[in-house]
């Protein structure tokens, strides 16, 4: 009987790319649970062997290496599927949210030259307006359930074998698409490799000290970075990822204390409702060893409530969505300064230090670095910062120049190496978690027939953070209500984006060039906050 040569066969695939990590974690521990969504608990093994049937059913459906897998959808593990054939197969993943409005789909799926698209169940209304305008689509593919409109992927994974497919990739070859929207409000895809990919998650791996037996429970969306690279580090270390379809509060507290979570990654608005969940303190919530914070400002008062709550477990990270995304973050030891004097306190204020493998320095508009308390733009160099983004070459030089990303965050850092940001790029809105920007829902504004004069801004919320607020001049003679002028918005914007609140004004501040003031407007809104 010929031995199995266990050490020969670990080294089948490249260093330097998810193949290996794949096919290393099937091998090591097959038996273990890589994946719990609902009633489904997937191996490290049986993962490896959905990864191998999908590979193959992509290659006879003429899909080869290098070309783009889009997915829109949910959090499931059907998403994590297509995740994991693109990474071993050489394929480009390309995720959208499905929060976006079919003209915003209808563009960013067109614009990233999709071939074949995996769609989620509560889509395919969607999908089904958008299929003639899809110019490049072939296959459509259904992640759950079974529709007649298009094949599913369950048919696929027991109708292809599930051998180890004849495919290499390299560290350098491009694996996903990750959008972020340009301050015009037009996405653009930022492109990563195998290797930013790995890198970055063995930074994130060293933040959070993961280790094999850890358990990550999923609420952040696949399809941004935060949810990408959280899945893809807990992966990389060989623990298991628990997934939820969509954040809610109670079903995020029972799972903690059913399956002993230790680790979960949060934005502001998601740890206010834990908090506000009718007798949060019944439930077990000692397995945890980290909440992990990030996409917009925690307010002091909640972080403390949540102190409180689940204990000295705090952690937070600064990244974008062009950064891979990790920039800087602060430990949970550096949250634990509530009893200390304010200018101790003052840190918790900040987005941390910068991480491990990653170059922070603040510069001003002669690119010259600035010194401690001066603000300036946030530029990061690292191995884990994108490449480029899509088939959008001057957008890229105008973004990473001489190998440094900037990011167009306004900052400053103390004499210690904390870094603070004053101002968000090109005045983006962060409202629970989501990046919105101004002019995109200020054309919609312009739009209407009654409307004069808009701007956007961000303004203080007990619950969002920052709301999305628009201050509009009438044309004179016109008549309109904030409420028709939301569901105006509503039609042609993802619900995210739109107004939650509508202020009239007779006339808005300008510069002497004609540009409206956005920083005037904000002042009432922010003073002393």
């Amino acid at each position: 009987m010929v031995k199995r040569l266990l050490l020969k066969e670990l080294c089948r695939y490249n260093l330097g790319t998810f193949a290996d990590i794949i096919y290393r974690n099937a091998l090591l521990y097959p038996n273990k649970q890589a994946f719990i969504y609902g009633d489904m608990r997937i191996t490290f093994s049986q993962f490896n062997s959905r990864v191998n049937s999908l590979i193959h059913a992509l290659h006879d459906m003429g899909i080869k290496k290098g070309d783009v897998v889009g997915i829109i959808s949910w959090n499931c593990q059907q998403f994590v599927d297509v995740y994991g054939a693109s990474m071993k197969g050489g394929f480009i993943a390309s995720p959208y949210n499905p929060r976006l409005t079919v003209d915003e789909l209808d563009y960013v799926i067109n614009y990233s030259e999709t071939d074949t698209l995996f769609v989620g169940p509560e889509l395919l209304d969607t999908i089904d307006i958008l299929r003639p305008h899809l110019r490049n689509v072939k296959n459509f593919v259904l992640l759950e359930g079974s529709s007649p409109q298009m094949m599913t992927l369950h048919d696929l994974l027991i109708s292809y074998s599930d051998q180890e497919p004849d495919v290499q990739t390299n560290e350098d070859d491009p694996t996903c698409i990750i959008y972020t929207s340009g301050t015009t409000g037009v996405p653009r895809g930022a492109l990563y490799t195998q290797h930013c990919f790995i890198d970055d998650a063995r930074t994130l791996a060293i933040d959070l000290g993961v280790q094999a037996e850890d358990k990550h429970l999923q609420i952040t969306p696949q399809f941004h970075i935060a949810g990408n690279t959280w899945l893809r580090t807990f992966f990389y270390v060989g623990s298991c990822n628990i997934i939820h379809k969509f954040f809610d509060p109670e079903a995020t507290l029972q799972t903690i204390q059913d399956e002993k979570v230790t680790h979960v990654s949060i934005v502001p608005t998601q740890l206010i409702a834990m908090l506000n969940v009718p007798e949060v303190e019944k439930y077990d919530t000692s397995s945890l060893k980290m909440i992990w914070y990030g996409a917009s400002p925690m307010p002091l008062e909640v972080l403390k409530k949540g102190i409180k709550m689940f204990g000295p477990i705090f952690g937070e990270g600064y990244g974008q969505s062009e950064s891979g995304p990790a920039i800087s973050h602060m430990s949970r030891d550096e949250h634990n300064v509530l009893d200390r004097p304010d200018e101790e306190q003052k840190q918790l204020m900040s987005a941390g230090k910068p991480d491990i493998s990653v170059q922070v320095r603040i510069v001003n508009d002669k690119g010259i670095d600035v010194e401690p308390g001066e603000v300036g733009e946030i530029i990061v160099k690292s191995k884990h910062i994108m490449v480029g983004y899509w088939n959008k070459p001057e957008d890229t030089q105008n973004t990473i120049i001489n190998g440094w990303l900037h990011t167009s965050d306004l900052g400053y850092y103390d004499d210690r190496g904390y870094i603070y940001i004053t101002d968000r790029k090109e005045d983006m809105i962060i409202t629970g978690g989501e990046n919105v920007y101004p002019r995109e829902i200020e054309e919609i504004l312009y739009r209407h027939p009654a409307v004069l004069e808009a701007s956007v801004i961000g303004v203080p919320d007990p619950y969002w953070v920052e709301r999305v607020h628009a201050i509009v001049v009438l044309k004179k003679g016109a008549d309109a209500t904030a409420e028709e002028i939301i569901a105006f918005c509503k039609k042609h914007i993802a619900r995210y984006k739109t107004p939650k609140s509508i202020e009239f004004v007779d006339s808005l501040p300008k510069n002497a060039a004609g540009k409206i003031l956005r920083r005037e407007l904000r002042k009432k809104y922010w003073k002393g906050k």
